[in-house]
């Protein structure tokens, strides 16, 4: 995958937040209650982290634990903002 300044969301789900809580894809995605196809997007790049995926994931880890939504949404806005000014495809 090519890097971006910032990344994206994704690839901090996948690089840091589920081997720190050693999870697979499928069991996080269980967690999450959406399909592993619908998480392996966002992990990968292919989709973004909507409102509603930033409200799961701060259930899921708690806001203590970084999950705060506006954290994750804004982390998608940054990306976003970031491609657009750049001229990349969203």
């Amino acid at each position: 995958m090519t890097m971006h300044n910032p990344p994206h969301p994704g690839e901090i789900l996948r690089d840091d937040v589920l081997p720190t809580l050693n999870l697979s894809v499928t069991a996080a995605a269980r967690e999450l209650g959406v399909t592993r196809a619908a998480l392996s997007r966002v992990l990968h790049g292919h989709a973004g982290i909507s409102p509603e995926m930033a409200l799961r994931i701060e259930r899921w880890l708690g806001v203590e634990r970084g999950g705060r939504a506006e954290v994750w949404a804004g982390m998608q806005l940054d990306y976003d903002l970031w491609r657009a000014r750049h001229g990349k495809a969203a």
